[in-house]
């Protein structure tokens, strides 16, 4: 199983930036893809970006395509998201997740998951 810890959560206003890490404890995510999830207060969890093990293939969901970017550093195992001109609307706890595989926007599909970090934009 992979352990996966996310960071860089915090308090922001809107039109804010963060950068969201995710690193993990294993010597190599090789082979796996890896997503971003949020979970607002009262809602489910929803399906942010997710990128292949590449880096090659990235696929964002589209409340968030045209402020927030996806990346990771194999080498690292590092996996970030970096969140431009935030919104009260982006306040949630973030999870990071993978899967070997496909890059995939099913949460269903991923097997492994970190605890979260929480991330508030005020307005």
């Amino acid at each position: 199983q992979v352990q996966l810890v996310e960071s860089g959560g915090g308090l922001v206003h809107a039109g804010d930036s963060l950068r969201l890490s995710c690193t993990t404890s294993v010597r190599t995510l090789s082979g796996y893809a890896m997503a971003w999830v949020r979970q607002a207060p009262g809602k489910e969890r929803e399906f942010v970006s997710t990128i292949s093990w590449t880096g090659s293939s990235t696929l964002a969901a589209d409340s968030v395509k045209d402020r927030f970017a996806i990346s990771r550093n194999s080498p690292k195992n590092t996996m970030y998201l970096q969140m431009n001109r935030l919104k009260p609307e982006d306040t949630a706890v973030y999870y990071c997740a993978a899967r070997w595989g496909q890059t995939s926007s099913l949460l269903q599909e991923y097997s492994d998951w970190g605890q979260g970090t929480q991330v508030t934009v005020s307005s």
